[in-house]
């Protein structure tokens, strides 16, 4: 199954083969790869190389993706393949998106065998994770289209950096997304991702005002580079102006990786000082990750202000949200995607293997 036909390309004048899927346009002769290493010319098509072939699949709960009001406590399951469009220095998941071997991708498995799979295991949704789904769209869609025709939602986690084609079929198919909105200005975009700015902000508006898609959006402030009360005022601002504050957002620690051992892990007062400066600034639904912090990781409501899921790390351990979605204390609606609630179903990654008779 590896081989797959790419849509999203078309020929230049030059000759050349031009890549739409995302805005780095990579322009190919035959047999070269784009930037995100999966997507190739082959007589004189693009095709998808890694189209059913997974670098492993695990049961996690929701909250890890990290997706608070999407199902609270419920199970997904996660995967992803190989390659990245963007080239982040402070990559977590380095060693599955920047891998250039191909034997990484140990588990083949086709759309219908992880909707089973997924749907066997009680988990409520799939989630496109580990490396940014958008170099694998037509995988992903597909798996949506089979994950949906058995009842399973689906989640992308995702960079947001896609082309506008590319970016209305592949959102059509989702049912949430986490978005990394990395940083707040182009220069950090360009020295550290590789990548711009404005392609992520454009998705993020269309999240919003053009799909019913359930988003949360999750920032990494890395110490010196992004973590400035300036830039994160700025960020907040936007998030206000442009997609309300209703909308997530969750703030998580960096820690030494990649390209970038040489930086400390971001403190808990850094995340703790984001997340006053975006409660300042209007936004209703504020996290911190990757450190313990217990009023960081809960949910209040907005009418009363009472704790509606107490969570300690990925853990709930009170939950106050009717199944339609409203506080138990006020009645005031809380945003989000929510069902009867029944406990949480996992706390930990579980791997599982997924096989094509699943």
């Amino acid at each position: 199954m590896s081989n797959h036909p790419g849509r999203y390309w078309h020929t230049l004048d030059d000759g050349r083969i031009q890549c739409d899927l995302c805005p780095r346009d990579c322009r190919l002769h035959e047999g070269q790869r784009g930037a995100c290493f999966v997507r190739q010319r082959v007589d004189d098509k693009m095709v998808l190389t890694t189209y059913g072939r997974s670098s492993g699949f695990c049961i996690d709960p929701i909250e890890k993706k990290p997706l608070n009001h999407f199902f609270p406590g419920s199970s997904v399951l996660s995967f992803g393949t190989a390659g990245c469009n963007l080239a982040c220095k402070f990559c977590q998941n380095w060693d599955i998106s920047k891998s250039r071997e191909m034997d990484i991708l140990m588990d083949q498995a086709s759309p219908e065998a992880i909707a089973r799979a997924a749907q066997s295991r009680g988990c409520k949704s799939v989630a496109f994770t580990y490396n940014d789904p958008v170099i694998f769209a037509e995988y992903a869609m597909d798996v949506a289209d089979a994950c949906h025709a058995a009842g399973v939602q689906t989640v992308a986690v995702t960079a947001g950096y896609i082309g506008v084609e590319a970016r209305r079929d592949f959102y059509a198919k989702m049912d949430a997304a986490n978005v990394d909105l990395k940083g707040f200005t182009d220069d950090f975009y360009v020295k550290l991702c590789g990548a711009r700015l404005q392609p992520v902000l454009d998705t993020l508006v269309y999240l919003r005002h053009e799909t019913d898609v359930w988003f949360e959006i999750t920032t990494l402030l890395i110490p010196g580079k992004n973590d400035s009360s300036e830039e994160i005022e700025a960020e907040c601002r936007w998030i206000m102006r442009e997609l309300g504050p209703d909308v997530p957002l969750h703030f998580t620690a960096f820690h030494p990786d990649h390209k970038m051992t040489d930086l400390h892990a971001t403190p808990a007062s850094t995340l703790e000082r984001a997340r006053a400066i975006a409660l300042r600034a209007g936004l209703r639904y504020v996290y911190t990750g990757n450190v313990h912090d217990l009023s960081g990781g809960t949910t209040f409501c907005a009418g009363c202000r009472k704790p509606l899921i107490v969570r300690d790390w990925h853990a709930i351990l009170d939950y106050a949200v009717t199944p339609d979605g409203h506080c138990r204390h006020c009645g005031a609606a809380l945003p989000g995607r929510f069902g009867l609630y029944e406990g949480q179903t996992g706390r930990r990654r579980v791997p599982v293997r997924v096989s094509m008779a699943a």
